[in-house]
């Protein structure tokens, strides 16, 4: 009773009736063997009926029911004589299981289906399976199917993601969530335009637009727009490193399952610089939610007011959108904040990260990979490219590089234990070598301080171990184990007899 709204339902409307029937009896209670007179006074009166406030009369034992009923509950009269709940409300009972059953199944199968579809595809479907029958009405199978919560759904996608995720839905409750720190996460994602813009071939096209959102202020960190068909890594980088050098660097940064938003050179990047990188489930855009109805902002602000501009190109697009989003967005009213974006990032509390430098953010969004180094001339392959390893890293086998497939001439080699950037690479310059002058070997990173393999004698004489194994053998005493053969040039010449050359060990002995 304490909610102003509540005296709008039905029920509500109908216990105050009651009450006002009864009331009078439970505040003056009448004298003993007077009630029966009270109650019949009471029956001949008219009321207003609560719903169509129409003038009825209400039976002697109806009041009567209504006056114990109250007088048993005296802390809360009003909400005994309240209608009680069916307890098979939305079950609808009157229909079979097998029907219920039928019309589920039809569901999971069709959820994008109306409700008078699914009851047209009902009675076909009873008509050929009478045990099923008898068919309900359409308001029948309507109300049970709201009450179920069949509400009507766009088809997924058959792909066992798109399955995955209306699964989710299904079984799991959705909760809208806010982070509670400045820059605790972001959000990132793109967005086809609605206005044609001249492209580069000088064929119309539909830009692109990034965007990036924090979750906790709703501050458009950064927004651009791309002639990007293909949304690539490499425009993720380039409006993202924006955003951080704009705003600081976030913990958390939450995206769908993009190619540009998994590639290597951004999962790379996101390890480095240590950001936390979630990703939503396929064909779930709900759980992006804050992006999404940044999209419907800018389509029916921004992109409204530039419906009759005749000259739209891609930089006044991004004038207007620059404009739009630091002199408005950012600083509009935002009825759930209570403030403008701008005001609630800047009061905090934030988890702020000062931002790197562009040359740390260029060289963190990039992947790393592993190549062999071919030992005939040093170099390795790369994107059908041949780069040239430095001699003091000749003797490393395998090779970790790290480059960003746009830019491929910065690329570093990688000591693939630490991680440290070593060396710059550079692509095989044939015509350049063609001249024959070669440099000089360097000293093998890593070598022994101590000692310039230029300056080290090579060892001369016998090795160490044939040495020693043929001390050792002579040392035993034991006899020859060969005869030399008669053309042996060191074999004497009165020890085997030419005109037998067949002499056996034996007969040599002796």
């Amino acid at each position: 009773m304490n909610d102003p709204n509540d005296a709008d339902r039905p029920s509500v409307r109908w216990a105050l009736l009651r009450f006002a029937v009864v009331g009078p009896l439970l505040a003056a209670p009448p004298a003993p063997r007077e009630l029966g007179l009270a109650l019949k006074e009471i029956a001949a009166r008219t009321w207003k009926h609560p719903i169509t406030c129409q003038q009825v009369r209400f039976s002697v034992s109806t009041v009567e029911r209504w006056y114990y009923l109250a007088r048993s509950h005296p802390q809360n009269p009003v909400g005994a004589l309240t209608r009680r709940q069916r307890k098979d409300l939305g079950l609808c009972l009157s229909m079979k299981v097998e029907f219920r059953r039928a019309l589920w199944a039809q569901y999971k199968a069709h959820p994008n289906w109306s409700y008078l579809l699914h009851v047209n595809n009902l009675e076909a479907l009873v008509e050929k399976e009478p045990s099923l029958g008898p068919m309900p009405s359409y308001s029948s199978v309507r109300r049970y199917m709201r009450a179920q919560g069949m509400v009507r759904r766009p088809l997924p996608r058959d792909t066992p993601g798109a399955r995955a995720a209306m699964k989710r839905l299904d079984e799991r409750e959705v909760r809208s969530f806010e982070a509670a720190f400045v820059l605790g996460l972001w959000h990132l994602d793109f967005h086809h335009g609605s206005l044609k813009i001249p492209g580069v071939n000088g064929n119309w096209v539909f830009p692109v637009v990034l965007a990036i959102l924090d979750d906790c202020s709703r501050l458009a960190c950064h927004v651009q727009w791309y002639i990007d068909e293909d949304e690539s890594a490499e425009t993720l980088v380039h409006g993202l490193s924006q955003a951080i050098q704009k705003r600081g660097l976030p913990r958390a940064l939450m995206t769908d399952n993009g190619s540009a938003m998994i590639a290597g050179e951004t999962q790379q990047g996101f390890k480095d610089l240590g950001i936390i990188h979630e990703t939503t489930l396929p064909a779930s855009p709900y759980q992006n939610g804050k992006q999404e109805n940044f999209w419907s902002t800018l389509e029916g602000r921004l992109m409204r007011m530039l419906d009759r501009e005749e000259e739209l190109t891609l930089q006044l697009l991004n004038e207007a959108t620059q404009a739009w989003v630091e002199m408005e967005y950012n600083r509009h009213y935002h009825s759930e904040l209570g403030q403008s974006p701008l005001e609630r990032y800047l009061k905090g509390p934030s988890v702020e990260r000062e931002s790197p430098t562009s040359e740390r953010l260029r060289e963190v969004f990039r992947r790393e990979v592993r190549r062999t180094q071919r030992r005939s001339d040093g170099t390795l392959s790369l994107e059908g490219r041949r780069y040239e390893i430095p001699s003091r890293y000749r003797h490393l086998q395998k090779i970790w590089v790290r480059y960003a497939r746009w830019n491929l001439g910065y690329i570093h080699l990688v000591d693939g234990r630490s991680g440290k950037l070593l060396c710059r690479l550079y692509p095989q310059d044939k015509a350049a070598n063609a001249s024959g002058q070669r440099r000089k070997l360097e000293i093998i990173a890593g070598g022994d301080p101590q000692i310039q393999p230029a300056d080290v004698t090579p060892q001369k004489g016998r090795a160490p171990l044939l040495a020693k194994l043929l001390a050792d053998y002579a040392a035993t005493g034991y006899p020859a184990a060969y005869v030399p053969h008669h053309r042996s040039p060191d074999s004497p010449a009165n020890t085997t007899d030419n005109a037998n050359p067949t002499t056996t060990l034996e007969e040599d002995e002796a």
